[in-house]
């Protein structure tokens, strides 16, 4: 048997993207349009742009001109964008290893600074749940569930509305988040009212195989169409203006699902599976104890009396 393959080389950048979560896809692809344009002109894009062709001068350029347009971790995630892009690349053999290893040698930008974002209070979830309980249709349990399982299950807003009703086990009180960032299944356990409020959701959705959380209106005769990304910030947006709060983002919520495991003293190694990340590090960014809890921890570090000379 003859096998007839298109072996044509392929645009790396196209080979890097659809390798890529669908949360990740639009900013690596904002990122790869930056640097294509920052190296070509304003009308230069990353399906024709030559990738193969850049060198280290080329990319010591890109981080120069990225520092001086963004705060450093924007800088290091569009740097990583770009390393990701060569080595496909190379893996394509489109670039030798010795040019590539070369190019992909820019380093991090380092700074010190406090990190962005606030955890959501628990105070502030009461306020959100109270004014969905309010609301006695069929979207007052929706949202209350969502918020719920945004604070007690410490999941991403594209793992939220990725969820299917398969998914949750209310037996077991959990969550099987299929794929989330980096390809990474994991099943969350949930807080017996976080299940319960889901459960109640669950009731008015009924049975019908599909996605988990959907529009109010697709319920009933109507297939069942998913939530998307945007109208959960909506309802968010929606739901605080209506409790009197400002400022509570799906990700502070997650930060304060990291920040309260933390202060309970869950170690870190297990947080981080908890809420899928890839390293520890990235885990122990999302920490928003505050000083006074420091502090009490500090104080627990008791040294042995001594006794001084007269």
């Amino acid at each position: 048997m003859t096998l007839h393959l298109d072996l044509e080389p392929e645009n790396p950048a196209v080979v890097y993207l659809e390798s890529l979560s669908k949360g990740s896809y639009w900013a690596v692809r904002h990122s790869l349009e930056t640097i294509a344009q920052i190296l070509a002109g304003e009308d230069a894009d990353p399906w024709t742009f030559p990738w193969e062709e850049l060198r280290y001068q080329h990319t010591a350029r890109v981080r120069r001109q990225l520092v001086d347009r963004y705060a450093p971790a924007t800088v290091n995630k569009m740097l990583s964008a770009l390393r990701g892009v060569l080595k496909n690349a190379w893996r394509l053999g489109l670039m030798d290893a010795d040019t590539y290893s070369r190019a992909v040698a820019v380093e991090n930008v380092r700074a010190k600074v406090q990190p962005k974002g606030r955890a959501v209070s628990r105070e502030e979830v009461e306020a959100l749940l109270r004014v969905c309980a309010e609301d006695r249709s069929p979207a007052g349990k929706r949202d209350a569930a969502m918020f719920a399982v945004l604070y007690g299950g410490g999941l991403r807003r594209a793992e939220l509305c990725g969820l299917d009703l398969d998914d949750f086990d209310p037996d077991d009180c959990s969550l099987l988040v299929r794929a989330g960032k980096g390809r990474r299944d994991r099943t969350v356990y949930l807080p017996e009212l976080v299940c319960e409020h889901l459960k109640a959701w669950v009731e008015i959705r009924e049975d019908e195989p599909g996605p988990l959380f959907c529009p109010v209106r697709s319920t009933g005769e109507e297939p069942i169409s998913r939530l998307r990304g945007e109208t959960l910030w909506y309802i968010l947006g929606k739901r605080q203006r209506q409790a009197g709060l400002d400022g509570i983002t799906p990700h502070g919520m997650r930060r304060a699902y990291v920040s309260r495991l933390l202060e309970v003293g869950v170690d870190l190694l297990t947080v981080q599976e908890l809420v899928g990340h890839s390293s520890a590090v990235t885990t122990a960014r999302y920490d928003r104890r505050n000083d006074s809890m420091r502090r009490i921890a500090v104080e627990t570090l008791q040294l042995p009396e001594t006794h001084h000379a007269n």
